[in-house]
């Protein structure tokens, strides 16, 4: 069983927004049901003011096709919604086609670990064009917020450098299914363990976790809170020293640290919750060394993130794990991703794809019309540009790549580059022809893909952006459409 399922323990073909079912018997009424459409997920800005950001989720967006099906509840459920008029929403000559459709879309996908930025499909989903729709919420919800929380994970271990991440978060995830995608995507980020038992238990990710404050605050006086802990757990002594003074915890700390090592045991180290967090960590270190306690590593928490992880390895702290918890599971400070999933083309009467633009007045929600790919160009140093083509052409005609919102920023590709295309193909006929990586490899691929770009655009203020940009042509037709949308009648 695999692991949304192992969750849930249901197929989830109700995740969903009820537009996405009052559409669907729309296109069934009108007899448009099996009409092939292409549809691409993807976002518009990096997460976090940042110049990447790792596409996630997938795993379970396989899972989640694999189980997909109308159950006889589902559909009872959907037989009592009424509308306005008191009457059914649907119908029951639909409810039936809903409780026999089996998808027979195809999906290709970028996979999971991979560094994606602004305007590029994560997902393209094509199939009939009911079927496409009943997709939508489901797989904006599992890519959406993996791909953010992985990407924050990213940014806090790349600012932790060598220093190992703790994911400490479930007490403030959202909900039981937010915090086990969370520490997932955490993982895949960068982070070393988490504190989730139930994460660590689906998905092989190691757990760490030592005692609370109420442990502590349980005993007569702190030394012998550490004494009964050492007493029950000899190989997990990581000693919480802020209860009260924390460099007099410390001190506790150190004097139950040499009576385990006498009975053969190591103290692993101390956790610094509170205070100034670098000023604490090197009187502890200190205070550790003195004793002979050099290898006891000293462990930070309390509301960290990327930033504050930076301005204490300036400050000289010598802190060695960070265990970070609100600020990953929650994405702070940017809540959602941003995802969409648009119609990029359709297939008209006599089989022929017909490429569909949705216009704004706002330049960023303009969709990109086609059946779209990705192609990344190499040099010798790593990645140097990507470049979003039309499959409906055969391969790209121009080597120029135009920037999606300023069509003045150009860039001409050597065609000695190397190059490789994103998406590849996940299910074909709503059957999954490749399944997901472990995490472990999903794990190694983000630092792997991080290593090909740039520091500029890896670091965290004011990065550099990567450059992405339309095919030439596909920016031409593009330009032609929206100028023909907006003026259909030439005067």
């Amino acid at each position: 069983m695999s692991k949304i399922s192992q969750i849930y323990q249901t197929p989830l073909a109700l995740l969903t927004d009820l537009y996405q079912l009052t559409m669907a018997q729309g296109y069934w009424k009108s007899g448009r049901s099996e009409q092939e459409a292409v549809f691409h997920l993807f976002f518009r800005k990096n997460p976090f003011q940042g110049g990447f950001t790792i596409a996630a989720g997938l795993e379970y967006v396989v899972d989640y096709i694999k189980q997909f099906r109308f159950t006889d509840c589902d559909v009872d459920f959907l037989a009592g919604l009424q509308g306005n008029d008191g009457a059914p929403l649907f119908s029951k000559e639909f409810l039936a086609h809903l409780s026999r459709l089996e998808l027979r879309c195809d999906l290709d996908a970028v996979p999971e670990g991979t560094v994606v930025f602004p305007h590029e499909p994560l997902v393209r989903v094509k199939g009939p064009v009911l079927q496409c729709q009943l997709l939508e919420t489901a797989l904006l919800n599992l890519v959406n917020y993996q791909s953010l929380i992985a990407t924050k994970s990213a940014r806090i271990c790349a600012a932790a450098g060598s220093d190992p991440v703790l994911e400490f978060g479930l007490r403030r995830a959202q909900g039981i299914d937010g915090g086990l995608a969370a520490s997932r995507a955490a993982y895949l980020g960068g982070c070393a363990a988490t504190s989730n038992v139930l994460a660590g238990k689906l998905f092989s990710i190691p757990v760490k976790g030592t005692h609370a404050h109420s442990w502590v605050m349980s005993f007569d006086d702190e030394l012998a809170a550490f004494e009964e802990y050492a007493d029950a757990m000899p190989n997990n002594c990581v000693f919480l020293v802020d209860t009260y003074d924390t460099l007099d915890g410390v001190r506790n700390a150190i004097q139950v640290g040499l009576q385990l090592r006498k009975s053969g045991h190591e103290m692993v180290g101390i956790r610094l919750d509170s205070g100034d967090l670098a000023y604490l960590s090197i009187e502890a270190r200190q205070l550790l060394d003195e004793a002979g306690l050099t290898n006891v590593a000293i462990v930070a928490s309390n509301d960290l993130d990327e930033g504050i992880i930076t301005s204490l390895k300036a400050q000289g702290a010598t802190i060695a794990v960070w265990g970070v918890g609100t600020k990953l599971v929650t994405a702070y400070d940017q809540p959602a991703l941003g995802g969409v999933y648009k119609l990029g083309a359709i297939q008209n009467e006599s089989g022929e794809w017909e490429r569909k633009l949705k216009l704004s007045e706002q330049a960023i929600k303009t969709s990109t019309p086609g059946i779209l790919q990705v192609r990344r160009f190499f040099n010798s140093e790593g990645a140097i540009a990507d470049m979003i083509y039309d499959e409906l052409n055969p391969q790209p005609v121009s080597d120029i790549v135009v920037d999606p919102l300023d069509p003045t920023r150009r860039r001409l590709l050597s065609r000695d580059l190397r190059a490789e295309d994103l998406l590849i193909p996940v299910v074909r006929s709503g059957k999954v022809v490749r399944d997901c990586e472990s995490l472990p490899e999903m794990r190694e691929r983000v630092q792997q893909q991080l290593s090909q770009f740039h520091t500029s655009i890896r670091r965290h203020t004011a990065p550099h952006q990567y450059p992405v940009g339309l095919e030439q042509e596909l920016h031409e037709f593009k330009t032609a459409e929206i100028l023909r949308a907006r003026h259909p009648h030439p005067m």
